[in-house]
């Protein structure tokens, strides 16, 4: 399977050097991050004409670099948006327009300014505050048309659907969405494992793909796969690990 997943990454991260923007720190290594693309705008154009983002009230918008335009837009939408540090190291943060200077909205939006402007906020706190997240939206390196999608290889958004999917503010009724460059895109098929979050929507810069009955994990964390190290370095981890055995909520069962 992960010989699989290389193989479908590297044919698509070629092609997608040819479109897409280096990062700061990464430079083109796609290993490291979603990269930003030219058209990107267009795509989150078409994805914020959607009724599942105009009737949403709380969106999770991952930390990726394409996805810095629709932080902005729903800000100004005011929208409250939910999202993750880098690789999840230092946890969720919350974005509320309400609690952000309008004339700041720009700067929240980025990843830099996210980190300085954002709320840090607890999976206990998401919970208490009975935050039900209409729409997750994500990049990812490489989807196809029935929205199986492989992201960096380090499966962030993955780990991102099935804690929230484990305190209850996720359904498999909520709605996922992809926002790629059209060669990010394949027509092929490929092979999804028991915790890859299939997307119901992909909105590239010349089209929206819906995916009918797209299939959501309900396996919630499966601790014995998380990879070494990720556990100690991931602090939202620990926090599920401690919600679950004091029975504060319980682990999915498939």
């Amino acid at each position: 399977m992960d010989e699989h997943k290389s193989a479908v990454r590297e044919k698509v991260w070629k092609e997608l050097r040819k479109v897409a923007f280096p990062d700061s720190r990464f430079d083109f290594d796609f290993s490291e991050f979603i990269a930003d693309f030219e058209g990107s705008s267009e795509a989150l154009t078409r994805l914020t004409e959607l009724s599942c983002y105009k009737n949403a009230r709380t969106i999770f918008i991952a930390p990726d670099n394409c996805l810095d335009v629709l932080r902005l837009r729903a800000l100004r939408d005011g929208k409250l948006i939910l999202m993750t540090t880098y690789a999840i190291r230092r946890g969720f943060r919350l974005l509320n327009p309400s609690e952000i200077d309008p004339s700041r909205y720009e700067f929240a939006a980025t990843l830099d300014g996210a980190e300085k402007v954002a709320r840090p906020i607890t999976l206990f706190e998401i919970l208490d505050e009975k935050m039900g997240i209409e729409l997750m939206v994500t990049g990812t390196g490489a989807i196809n048309m029935e929205g199986v999608r492989f992201g960096k290889g380090h499966g962030f958004f993955d780990l991102e659907w099935a804690m929230l999917y484990t305190i209850g503010v996720i359904s498999q009724k909520t709605q996922t969405a992809a926002v790629v460059h059209d060669c990010q895109v394949l027509d092929q098929p490929l092979q999804p494992e028991e915790f890859d979050t299939v997307c119901d929507l992909v909105a590239t810069p010349t089209w929206v793909i819906n995916v009918p009955e797209a299939k959501k994990p309900v396996c919630g964390i499966l601790w014995q796969q998380l990879a070494p190290g990720m556990l100690e370095s991931i602090p939202p981890l620990r926090e599920l690990k401690q919600m679950i055995e004091s029975g504060t909520v319980k682990q999915p069962e498939p």
